[in-house]
């Protein structure tokens, strides 16, 4: 499994559900690397997407409301972590990509092998935060594919990161 976020220079991902940085690069980078792909996500997160379900995906969505699913056509649900972990364990890693909310990424993180990061170099409000992978010795940078600056004037990276202890 992998993840993917979009970062602040704290390392902030939202606020009150929404994000924090417009970004049509990081947006397209999202699709490229996901199409194709599962999606593991809270439920909040879910209920942020502004079109429901990602297309040409699988979305696996955490939940402790087991009839969530039947009010929401094109999800999987999962009502605890091992459960998502059992639906998305029958795909390819590289093909399982955890996209938030914090609470999903603070409890699996750990089990991704690599992080896809855009590094927004901006200071926002903000109330859920993506831990921070240069403070952790068990994560390395593996690569910086690009950079640029948003219509916005928001200058960024994307920065993928290997776990070093993934197995």
């Amino acid at each position: 499994m992998n993840a993917i976020v979009s970062v602040t220079s704290d390392w902030a991902i939202g606020n009150k559900g929404g994000l924090l940085v417009r970004n049509r690069d990081d947006m397209r980078r999202f699709v490229s690397l996901t199409r194709g792909s599962t999606v593991l996500m809270g439920r909040t997160t879910f209920e942020s997407l502004p079109g429901g379900p990602l297309k040409g995906r699988r979305n696996v969505v955490v939940t402790h409301d087991a009839a969530y699913a039947q009010a929401h056509e094109g999800i999987e649900c999962a009502t605890s972590l091992g459960q998502a972990c059992e639906l998305v364990g029958r795909d390819e890693p590289d093909k399982v990509w955890l996209i938030g909310g914090e609470s999903l990424y603070r409890a699996l993180l750990g089990r991704c092998e690599r992080a896809c990061v855009t590094k927004n170099e901006v200071l926002a409000e903000a109330d859920a935060f993506f831990p921070n992978l240069d403070e952790d010795p068990a994560w390395q940078v593996e690569s910086v594919d690009g950079e640029g600056v948003t219509a916005e004037g928001v200058p960024y990276a994307f920065v993928t990161y290997r776990n070093l202890g993934a197995s």
